[in-house]
């Protein structure tokens, strides 16, 4: 396993990041518990999950993914061995999430029982990495490439970063983070916090693969100059660059027939996008979710590549995958597949 550092940090967390999401949901605390073990062991230090889990969310299971890895924790004794980071909700209408049933902002109200309640559902005193899901201003994410009317009523970035220095201060939070943030965004929370000696964003948790590289335009190079690397998540584009969803085939069990909530990787151009992709990893005899895995991990703005599965042989099908030789020849023969068809996912 390699390591890279996280933003300044000085801790070095695993090119392979765990993803947590379907614990709780697809999968059951035993089936958590057990891709912890097996992570442990091949070297994966470096989890992610978050207060909103399991997906998709709903009050019903809402907290539960940080439950199972509390009991792991709880059972196993070896937080120590492992550098967790979860994530706070934006803005969004999950009133389920909060106590008062309010909508999910950034307020301190709001960061101060989002803070206690993940750490009591995780067993421990610390988080290493506290993230924002996505933003409390009202902006476009989770897909899409067009432009939309942004309101004036946010959190500043200034009382979001005190807010989340209080924790920091009484050691809650070790480091903070950005996901699905914009390039205007991620240089604000910098320039705040290094203007006023605030806490300074450590990553960038957005969507990232072979059909959605929009993170190349403008926040890649943020990433690299300040030091604030890309976690990539969905670099399977949620399952869709495995290819099991290839001629509409519809596997039983699969989150497209349990959730129908793909619609992101379904766009005009995705399917001849995916299958350009699948044909040049039977080309090089490779799984094409081995294809998708090791392009993310080769990218310098990359820290680490978020995976996540629901059975132990996809874990391990996924960690192999980070073991595949890569050559500048295949790095070409993407770019050229990237510029025929680019982005059909944003």
């Amino acid at each position: 396993m390699q390591y890279s550092e996280l933003g300044r940090t000085g801790l070095k967390v695993s090119r392979v990041c765990l993803g947590t999401m379907t614990w709780g949901e697809q999968n059951t605390e035993a089936e958590g518990h057990a891709q912890m073990d097996y992570a442990l062991e091949r070297g994966i230090n470096f989890w992610d999950t978050a207060e909103m889990y399991a997906v998709p969310p709903r009050p019903e299971t809402q907290g539960s993914t940080e439950r199972i890895i509390g009991t792991w924790f709880a059972g196993r004794g070896q937080r120590d061995k492992v550098i967790l980071a979860t994530k706070i909700a934006g803005r969004s209408p999950m009133s389920w999430t909060r106590d008062n049933q309010s909508i999910t902002r950034h307020t301190a109200e709001q960061i101060d029982e989002a803070v206690e309640k993940s750490l009591k559902r995780l067993q421990t005193d610390y988080i290493d990495l506290y993230q924002m899901h996505w933003p409390d201003r009202a902006i476009r994410v989770f897909g899409g490439m067009t432009y939309q009317d942004y309101a004036d009523d946010y959190e500043s970035f200034e009382a979001i970063l005190e807010n989340l220095d209080r924790h920091v201060k009484k050691g809650n939070i070790r480091h903070i983070g950005v996901s699905n943030e914009t390039s205007y965004g991620v240089m604000k929370f910098v320039a705040e916090a290094e203007r006023r000696g605030l806490p300074r964003i450590a990553s960038i948790q957005n969507a990232y693969n072979l059909v959605n590289r929009t993170f190349e335009y403008g926040l890649a190079e943020i990433a690299l100059r300040e030091q604030v690397g890309l976690l990539a998540y969905s670099p399977l584009a949620q399952g869709y660059l495995s290819g099991k969803y290839s001629g509409g085939a519809l596997p039983p069990g699969s989150r497209k027939q349990l959730f129908n909530r793909l619609q992101r990787y379904e766009g005009p151009g995705a399917a001849i996008a995916m299958e350009s992709y699948f044909a040049l990893a039977r080309e090089l005899g490779v799984r094409p979710e081995t294809l998708a895995l090791k392009f993310c991990d080769t990218r310098p703005f990359v820290t680490s590549t978020i995976i996540g599965a629901t059975t132990q042989e996809q874990l391990r099908i996924c960690v192999d995958a980070f073991d595949m030789p890569w050559t500048q020849a295949i790095s070409d023969k993407v770019d050229a597949l990237h510029e025929a068809q680019p982005n059909p996912c944003p």
